[in-house]
């Protein structure tokens, strides 16, 4: 920077005006001359300010006499006092610039910078070190100090000769005591602190009123170099260039960059007046003034000083020596703070720094500091080359027990920052993210890169074919050799092999002074700070940024040295990267997957260690892990995602841990899987922070699915459409290996034949873990076995559990029931745990996990419905829902069996009960029953009474020919005794509408009593036919029939015969006229008689047989039946018993009829029909392009199928299958369309179909309008709603603003209240727009259908997904502006007074950002979680995913999130609840309270519309 500029040293050193002229007489003149002269001078001086008097020296002549003596005055002993009243008179002069004082001579008031000139190279003579008196010669020190701060800064006139001389007065007296080596005790160590932050405050005031010319500067570069042995001067550099940085960055990047907060008292150092240029200019001076940090690594550098040397001449003729000088011990801490100082300032480039969580600004002084070494350790310097260059030679000597060279363990506190995790961020708080307006990577790199990558690689043994000069050959070596392993770029030609001997210790530089055991360790912690801070700058890549191949490659292997773990494990370094490696595979690096086996051997060195007792002296081992667990998340999609891509081993390293014979062979990223799997299991063994192990089950579900679908789709790779760097990696061999081969290696030099727990692991798991099966039994053997025993007393971590075994129990993969059964059975076993808890270990969050058990139970059932064929796990899963649902098991053993009837109901809570019963539901009505006939939108039947009505018999469409009963007060049925209009065979037939807790279900019964063969063959009963008559069987006689037989005339009479006299004998005339007439009559009777018998025959004659009128045949089948008191009377329910009131008890009779025709009946019927019966989640989904702000921008992006990526598209139809808002009878994502049925019949063929395919419209036609996108299962329903652009039409408008005072009415059921009803979230909200008036779909005032009212559905639950094509983007996701665009109608349900109120805020809603990698994976970012119930499995922050995992990653979490949200409500009644309260309800309102006679008389009458008395 100032290599044409003339260096001030010479000048400095030559320059004589400290001399005086008594300085050439014998020294006994000099003192007794200052002796006399300068006492007179310091009396009057009090005098003269006590009472006002003038100075006694009145001529210019008599005042430079004076000087002469006070400047020796200032050289003599401290024994008297004549030295501290030569700094009273001077210190009172010099302020002749500032004020005019009556103690200040006449000349010197006139000419004032002449004089301060002068007297500032006097009191050079004060800071001359003095073996005795150090203390009081420390105050006067300060005196002169604070005067020069005060002339600096009150003075307005000084000129700019008098401001070089005072920079280079204070320059002088730095290097007089700072750069010789350190005195422990001495004037130096004591001063300063003092003396740098007088210069540099000072110089700063130089800056503002009279900048320094380059001269100046390069002196003070000069100079300052010499003092960098000194704590104060890192320290105090640290302090300025932050406060300048503050500064700089205000108005360089404007104020909406994240402030770099430093304490006031540092920024007060920065003037207020310094202009913009000037803090420019000034600060990159400054960063530059301390040369370079990394020379403080090398005590050789530091102690080549002419002072070092000149001490050591004096001492004695050995070069060597002048570096074990005690001073130079401290230079580790202090290149470890230069490091932190630099780290700092990167941090505050990307946006990232703020103040710790004990609020102390992230200045380098308030940060942890690093171990004190110990003051017994023999710390010799390596070799006295210049170390310039990145090869710096690393020991790889055994550590013996007795080394001191490791610094002292600090006692691990959690709850402070340990040194090595980021200088601004607080081991409890979230990493933020960097600032989307940073700078780019190349550019923070050119100013630190330097500087960084040759801190990283600190006594670091690099091999030997690498050039070891501090020239750039060697870099340049480096640097190709990794570009081309990176496949950043191809150069031929370039053989990179290395063999194995070349790493022996045998090349290595060495020096017998050098304790190759405990200097390095010294530097550690500085070397980490370096790591560390380079991990955080390449992380913090923008999406599409290009970063320069040079600094990739001397990146990658600044990592390649940290992560070495065979040699010499440097754990600072390793725990250091990994903290801040977090996003590192997130981060579309080029080449970045070589590094993947080094990552993988670190990891294998963490996570499955427990105690991690090696890192506590450096690191919170909680966040060490959990960073750890970050970095694991974003490489488990690699193995299967890059397949068998053959990959590159980086330098002298290889990837598998196969024999060392078949090492040149190129292996697959697929090799890997089973070491990432094994590190996975480890890490859930043995962690025991619960927000670590939400992380790792979520991690499980995972590589679970992913298998279970590649196995699936029966491929094992998948290339990626994206850039091609990160797949085309080059297939070069190495011969010797620079990580850990297999899962063995984390031992140190002390312990070579320590086992890491990794290696159990892989013996353990590498049979079963291979495929996705066998992934899936591990993990559920797993799961279980730590959810019975360590997680079962945690919370979260059994929730995020039992999460996990609900997803594993999706994944379509075949396994033995024996396994399955485990699961289930470990789930009821931790129901059993905790119901039986104490009570006072009873409360909501425990109630809460038992429901959640519950709800894992319930689809463990649905998935596999099979499970319960067996009687041992159908008892099991009844026996635990007897238990929540009555408080205890019948059975406790094998003897003792307590019925139900004896049993007092006692459950856990009523939620717990409550989760029971739809457990009970589950398997009763669910299992082997879904999807239902209507399909998987709706469990339910689709029929309801109009619907009935409209295909029976009946001519009157009322809803009055049903009857209606409740059953046990929690089932209303309504029968309907008309057989429908497709029914041809008359027979007793019922058709019932069933509407209970579980929904609303339709059956048609009809009696038979004949089997059903001859029920098909036969429409009716017909009785046996009678035989045909046949006239020719035997012979017909005509006889003619007596009444007596013949032989009764042949008796002859006898006396009492003839004692009847015969009629002739007794006829009188009379009589004979009235025996003619009888006679007559007798003879027209016969002829009539034979008349008639006539007739007959011929009519007998001409009849068939059989005669119909005579035959006797059965009587027809009933055509019209009272089927609804038959099916009453057949099941039982028409008992007196039934109909009687429980004498104790205040529910109502099993049997209770209710009254249809009482007003408000049917409008409480449908109110209970539009409650759900599964619980329901809406998805917004959101595309979010590049550089996009507003939410305009974002909703237009799906309106094309060009604006969006390709794979969004696919996305969105992996989350569900399209439907029809109009025809989808179930959750559309508003309540306005939701749950209808039988309202689209009127519509058909009115509006053309638009053909439009999700391609076309980019995903917006998915809006909600007319399609949304759906899905289904046993236990839940979402829909995904796609929003979209839409301009308000004049109508629209209108219609917005009519709506707008009916918003306000009350949506609970109002039976009397018709009018429509709006259910938009805002209803002025498109008059705030102004002239651009817009509205959405889901935005408009979307009116009830006439008479329909919405019942209140309990707390909100939605998402929102948004793919954002820049990572960075996502800082300016305009949230509040889009959540109008997310009504559901379920805000305005709970309650009218509050519904604006209960409304999500923004921090509330749970957000799942997407963000597409170039390699074809994505990765996650959630937000908005809050509470305890906040993270949420399987997606996790900084996951990264597969495109065959992602839309059912999604789509469980979605389900998981709403799952919390109603834990965590308070007012939330699953769906079974509330269609019992409100069955209940109507049983109150409507009831039908008859008498027994008048209810059985009620049986027998006809129902229907009665008509009209005329």
């Amino acid at each position: 920077m100032y290599s044409e500029w003339r260096s001030l040293q010479l000048v400095i050193q030559s320059d004589q005006g400290h001399m005086s002229v008594l300085h050439s007489y014998p020294e006994n003149v000099g003192r007794d001359v200052a002796n006399a002269v300068v006492r007179p001078l310091g009396q009057g001086l009090n005098i003269s300010s006590a009472v006002g008097n003038e100075s006694i020296l009145k001529t210019d002549k008599e005042v430079k006499w004076t000087m002469e003596v006070l400047c020796y005055g200032l050289t003599l002993p401290l024994d008297g006092d004549t030295v501290k009243l030569c700094v009273d008179v001077y210190t009172d002069w010099i302020m002749a610039v500032v004020a005019r004082r009556d103690s200040i001579p006449q000349p010197i008031i006139k000419e004032p910078n002449l004089y301060v000139q002068t007297i500032l190279k006097h009191l050079q003579n004060l800071f001359v070190p003095r073996q005795e008196h150090a203390q009081n010669q420390s105050t006067l020190c300060l005196r002169v100090l604070a005067a020069v701060q005060k002339l600096a800064r009150e003075s307005a006139h000084m000129s700019r000769e008098t401001w070089e001389v005072l920079l280079l007065f204070l320059l002088q007296i730095n290097d007089a005591l700072l750069a010789a080596p350190t005195i422990q005790g001495g004037l130096a160590e004591n001063l300063a602190d003092k003396l740098i932050g007088v210069l540099f405050e000072v110089w700063f005031l130089a800056c503002t009123r009279c900048f320094p010319t380059p001269p100046y500067w390069k002196t003070a570069r000069e100079m300052l170099a010499n003092w960098r042995h000194h704590p104060a001067v890192v320290e105090q550099w640290s302090k300025v260039i932050c406060a300048l940085t503050s500064r700089l960055l205000r108005f360089t990047y404007g104020p909406s960059f994240p402030p770099f907060k430093v304490p006031d008292e540092d920024a007060n150092l920065i003037p207020s007046e310094m202009d913009n240029d000037c803090v420019a200019q000034t600060w990159f001076r400054i960063l530059h003034m301390l040369s370079n940090p990394v020379d403080l690594s090398n005590p050789t550098i530091i102690s080549t000083t002419p002072k070092f040397q000149e001490q050591l001449l004096n001492v004695s003729g050995i070069t060597q020596e002048v570096i074990q000088h005690a001073c130079l011990k401290q230079l580790p801490q202090i290149f470890f703070r230069a490091m932190r100082g630099v780290s700092c300032l990167v941090d505050a480039f990307l946006g990232i720094s703020r103040p710790r969580s004990d609020s102390a600004p992230p200045t380098p002084v308030n940060r942890l500091s690093m171990p004190q070494s110990s003051s017994t350790t023999n710390t010799t310097p390596p070799h006295n080359r210049r170390i310039r260059s990145v090869t710096v030679t690393k020991p790889n000597v055994k550590a013996t027990s007795g080394s001191t060279g490791h610094p002292p363990k600090i006692t691990h506190q959690t709850s402070t920052t340990s040194p090595l995790s980021s200088p601004n961020q607080s081991s409890s708080e979230p990493r933020p993210l960097p600032a989307p307006t940073r700078p780019k990577v190349n550019s923070v790199l050119n100013l630190f890169g330097q500087w960084l990558f040759d801190a990283a690689l600190v006594h670091c043994r690099l091999h030997n074919g690498m050039n070891r000069d501090s020239s750039m050959t060697g870099k340049l070596v480096i640097t190709r050799n990794l570009l081309l392993v990176a496949g950043i770029t191809t150069q031929p030609g370039l053989d990179v092999r290395r063999k194995p001997s070349h790493m022996s210790t045998e090349n290595m530089v060495t020096n017998p002074l050098f304790d190759v055991n405990e200097f390095p360790d010294n530097y550690e912690a500085g070397r980490a700070e370096a790591c560390g801070t380079l991990c955080r700058i390449f992380c913090s890549k923008k999406t599409g940024e290009e970063i320069l191949p040079v600094y990739l490659s001397r990146f990658y292997m600044v990592l390649t040295q940290g992560l070495q773990i065979n040699d010499y494990i440097c754990r600072p370094v390793l725990a250091s990267i990994i903290l801040n490696s977090p996003s590192l595979f997130c981060s579309d690096l080029k080449g970045i997957d070589v590094l993947v086996p080094y990552f993988i051997s670190a990891l294998e060195t963490i996570l499955p260690d427990r105690e991690l007792s090696k890192f506590k002296a450096y690191v919170n081992p909680t966040d060490l892990r959990r960073a750890s667990i970050h970095i694991l998340l974003s490489m488990l999609p690699l193995p299967h995602h890059f397949g068998t891509v053959k990959a590159e081993v980086l330098l002298e390293g290889k990837f598998s841990n196969e024999d060392l014979l078949s090492h040149d062979k190129p292996v697959t990223f697929l090799s890997l899987k089973l070491r990432l799997v094994n590190v996975l299991i480890g890490a859930l063994q043995t962690e025991t922070d619960p927000n670590n192990t939400q992380m790792i089950l979520g991690a499980m579900l995972n590589i679970v699915e992913d298998s279970a679908l590649l196995e699936a789709i029966g491929s094992q790779t998948e290339l990626s459409v994206g850039d091609s760097t990160h797949v085309s990696l080059k297939s070069h061999s190495r011969n010797s290996s620079g990580i850990s081969l297999t899962s063995t290696g984390s031992s140190e030099a002390t312990t070579p034949d320590s086992e890491r727990p990794a290696q159990a692991l892989l013996r353990d798991y590498a049979l079963h873990t291979d495929t996705a099966s066998g992934l899936l039994i591990r993990s559920i053997h797993l799961v279980t076995q730590r959810l019975n025993s360590q997680w079962r007393q945690d919370m979260s971590i059994s929730l995020a559990a039992l999460e996990l075994l609900s997803g594993l129990a999706k994944v379509k993969v075949t396994v033995e029931s024996t396994d399955r059964k485990r699961a289930v059975s470990s789930v009821c076993g931790y129901i059993v745990y905790q119901c039986s808890r104490p009570a006072p270990f009873h409360s909501r969050d425990l109630h809460s996990m038992i429901v959640a058990a519950f709800q894992c139970l319930c689809v463990w059932l649905t998935e596999h419905p099979d499970m319960l064929n067996e009687k041992d796990c159908l008892i099991e899963v009844l026996e635990i829902v007897e238990l929540g649902i009555s408080g205890s098991k019948s059975k406790t053993s094998d003897l003792e069996v307590r019925y139900k009837g004896d049993k007092e109901l006692n459950p856990a809570s009523m939620r717990v009960k409550d989760a029971a019963e739809a457990a009970l539901t589950c398997i009763m009505q669910l299992l082997g029953a879904f999807p239902s006939p209507s399909g998987p939108a709706s469990p339910c039947s689709l029929l309801n009474e109009e619907t009935l009505i409209k295909y029976s018999r009946l001519t009157s469409t009322s809803k009055n020919h049903f009857r209606y009963f409740v059953l046990d007060n929690s089932i209303i049925i309504a029968m309907l005794e008309q057989p429908l209009g497709n029914d041809q065979n008359p027979c007793p037939s019922v058709t019932v509408l069933i509407r209970g807790m579980s929904g609303r279900h339709a059956w048609t019964m009809q009696l038979y009593h004949q089997p059903r063969g001859s029920r098909a063959s036969q429409k009716a009963f017909v009785p046996e036919p009678s035989p045909a008559p046949n006239n020719n069987v035997g012979i017909k006689y005509n006889v003619k029939h007596r009444p007596f037989p013949e032989e009764v005339d042949k008796i002859p009479f006898v006396k009492a015969d003839l004692s009847i006299p015969d009629l002739h004998e007794i006829v009188t005339d009379e009589l004979e006229i009235q025996h003619e007439k009888l006679k007559n009559v007798m003879a027209q009777q016969i002829l009539f008689e034979n008349s008639l018998e006539k007739m007959s025959e011929e009519r007998v004659c001409s009849t068939t047989f059989p005669d119909p009128i005579t035959e006797c045949i059965p009587p027809p089948p009933a055509q019209e039946f009272q089927t609804a008191r038959l099916f009453l009377s057949h099941f039982g329910f028409l008992s007196l018993e039934a109909l009687k009131e429980p004498g104790n008890s205040r529910l109502p009779p099993h049997l209770i009829a209710l009254d249809s025709t009482l007003a408000g009946f049917f409008d409480d019927i449908g109110y209970l029909d539009l409650l759900p019966c599964r619980p329901f989640e809406t998805v917004f989904v959101f595309y979010m392009k590049a550089g996009q702000k507003t939410s305009q921008e974002i909703l237009r992006n799906v309106e094309s199928s060009s604006n969006v990526q390709a794979h969004f598209l696919e996305f969105l139809l992996s989350l569900g299958w399209p439907v029809d808002v109009g025809k989808h009878p179930g959750w559309t994502g508003h309540v306005s369309t939701s749950w209808l049925i039988n309202t689209y019949n009127g519509h058909e063929g009115n509006e053309p179909e638009e053909v439009m395919t999700p391609e076309d419209s980019g995903g917006g036609i998915f809006n909600g309008e007319r399609k949304v996108l759906y899905y289904a299962d046993a236990l839940t329903e979402i829909a995904f709603v796609v929003p979209s652009f839409v301009e308000s039409s004049a109508e629209s408008s209108e219609s917005g603003l009519l709506a707008q005072d009916e918003t306000q009415m009350d949506l609970l059921p109002s039976l009397l209240k018709q009018a429509p009803l709006t259910l938009e979230l805002f209803p002025n909200h498109s008059d705030s727009l102004g002239n651009s008036q817009r509205m959405s779909p889901t935005q408009r005032a979307k009116k009830l259908p006439l008479g329909r009212t919405v019942p209140p559905l309990g707390p909100e639950t939605k998402v929102i997904v948004v793919w954002v094509e820049r990572f960075d983007d996502i800082e300016n996701f305009p949230l509040p502006d889009l959540l109008p665009e997310t009504s559901t109608g379920v805000e305005n349900t709970t309650n009218s007074s509050m519904s604006l109120r209960t409304t999500m805020s923004d921090k509330d809603v749970p957000v799942i950002f997407i963000h597409p990698l170039k390699t074809g994976l994505f990765r996650i970012k959630v937000q908005g979680a809050t509470g305890k119930f906040s993270m949420v499995i399987p997606l996790v922050d900084g996951m990264v995913i597969s495109r065959r995992a992602l839309g059912f990653l999604v789509r469980q979490t979605v389900i998981n999130i709403c799952r919390r949200k109603r834990l965590e409500s308070d007012s939330y009644n699953p769906p079974h609840v509330r269609r019992k309260q409100k069955i209940a309800d109507i049983v109150n309102k409507y009831r039908n309270k008859l008498l027994e006679p008048e209810f059985y008389t009620s049986l027998f009458q006809e129902v229907g519309p009665k008509p009209l008395n005329r």
